[in-house]
């Protein structure tokens, strides 16, 4: 073989390597890339929380400071989030600057959530579980092991669970559809997957504005807000944030659970001899999730006065980036892996975890039932399906959770159940094909989040959302 030969033969084979170790080495520089540019574009605004200045010690005392309660206005990061939620973030609840009209809000979530008794919450999860995962099982109709995302799976579940919080009657299929569409389109713009779609955001606003005009809320709005308003408060509150929120919290708990076989038959035995809405390691898996996989990334706020810290202060006006993630995985040496027998060794205080905020500084509404509708809704699951993968896992979850559903009930509900249901083989071809799958996906999704990404910061800070917003309330004073 001629020299020349031989060069380009040595030329195909490193291509060929190159092409080959792709998921490896790619995704995480775009990722880094992308971090850059951003940082470039939003500029440098913000301070760490836990950094240089505050450390992990004093992230609870800096985040429940009453100076640190600005949510909005003053920081041009804001821009950003409002743009990802509209229509109407300015009365979302979690960007409602402090005062009366964020206390008419905040109060009326918190009745609208304590109106259902903990009994009731558990009846309604269970029965538009039922529901929905019939309606998932008539779609395929078949016994054998089948691909989900898990994320996509869990928004029909919590889109009806809403829908009856706030409309006190059973979501009918076309108010379903609009929900997990205005939710999906939300979600998937923050992980910038995909672009905004604001027509099928739209169509959900001029639902709910019928709605509320023909007077189907039976359990009051907040009423400080207009009409439209109430429409983008719903919306908000309950159509998009807890959707999603529920959704992704579902999709972590049962990724990690379909990752480790020895604990999901550890759940399912747990779960069969007993209460299914009484079992002490779901209770511990569900707090070792929202610990190792916060649902919140990070929260901003910005202080309204100084506050002390040691022999410094973080000034006014200054712009707090309080890291979830960071937070949790912090305290301990194995703090960042998953083990749900931690919370039988170490007490609560000793382990970095505040999944829902804080008290002091608005906590999520939800959190003295969200742990208990996800119990009910993964009871349901893990009596119906084997589940297995083999994917990422990460917080952000940009590939929707992808698993293995293996069905463990009959198809056809009239049919007993068998005494004893052994667990069935994990599919060894089918994961080390998803696994390969996910990993090539992880190249494409990584490319295609650098550049919408980067749009979209970009026509944020063109948009000024936010920043005008309040500007024209000055002018108008």
């Amino acid at each position: 073989m001629s020299a020349t030969a031989w060069s380009w033969t040595a030329i195909a084979v490193l291509a060929v390597a190159v092409l080959a170790s792709l998921p490896y080495w790619l995704p995480g520089i775009v990722v880094a890339l992308r971090v850059r540019i951003f940082a470039l574009i939003n500029g440098t605004e913000g301070i760490s929380v836990p950094g240089k200045l505050v450390g992990v010690d004093d992230f609870k005392r800096v985040y429940a400071d009453p100076a640190a309660n600005g949510r909005s206005r003053g920081a041009a990061l804001s821009d950003l989030f409002w743009y990802w939620l509209a229509p109407g973030p300015q009365v979302h609840q979690e960007h409602l600057e402090p005062g009366p009209r964020y206390d008419d809000v905040a109060r009326t979530t918190r009745r609208t959530i304590a109106r259902l008794r903990k009994d009731d919450w558990e009846e309604l999860v269970a029965r538009c579980a039922v529901r929905e995962f019939d309606r998932l099982d008539g779609r395929a109709r078949t016994s054998r092991a089948r691909v989900v995302r898990l994320r996509d799976a869990m928004m029909p579940l919590w889109a009806t669970v809403y829908y009856e919080v706030v409309f006190g009657e059973p979501c009918p299929p076309d108010a379903r559809d609009l929900i997990v569409a205005n939710a999906n389109d939300v979600v998937s713009a923050l992980k910038c997957t995909r672009l905004r779609h604001m027509g099928r955001r739209d169509r959900l606003t001029r639902y709910l504005q019928a709605k509320i005009a023909a007077g189907a809320v039976p359990y009051g709005l907040p009423a400080t807000l207009t009409e439209q308003e109430q429409a983008f408060y719903l919306q908000g509150t309950y159509f998009n944030t807890a959707v999603v929120q529920m959704s992704e919290g579902m999709a972590h708990l049962l990724l990690a659970i379909a990752a480790r076989p020895e604990l999901q038959q550890q759940l399912r035995k747990e779960l069969s001899a007993g209460d299914p809405q009484n079992s002490a390691l779901l209770d511990r898996v569900i707090d070792e999730t929202l610990r190792v996989y916060p649902l919140f990334g990070v929260a901003h706020r910005i202080t309204s006065a100084q506050i002390a810290l040691g022999e410094t202060s973080i000034p006014a006006g200054s712009v707090l980036l309080f890291n979830y993630p960071e937070y949790h995985h912090a305290g301990a040496p194995d703090a960042a892996e998953f083990d749900p027998d931690r919370w039988l060794r170490e007490h609560l205080e000793q382990v970095n975890n505040i999944p829902f905020g804080i008290s002091a500084n608005r906590p999520c509404p939800a959190r003295g039932i969200a742990p208990l509708t996800m119990r009910v809704a993964a009871a349901e699951v893990l009596r119906r399906y084997a589940l297995s993968t083999s994917v990422g896992h990460t917080r952000s979850l940009p590939n929707r959770g992808p698993c293995l559903l293996t069905p463990l009930t009959p198809l056809d509900p009239r049919d007993p159940l068998p005494p004893e249901r052994p667990e069935p083989r994990r599919p060894a071809v089918r994961l080390a094909l998803l696994r390969v799958r996910d990993r090539w996906e992880d190249v494409w999704r990584s490319l295609v989040q650098l550049v919408l990404g980067t749009y979209m910061v970009w026509d944020a800070r063109r948009l000024r959302l936010c920043r005008n917003y309040f500007a024209a309330q000055e002018a108008e004073r």
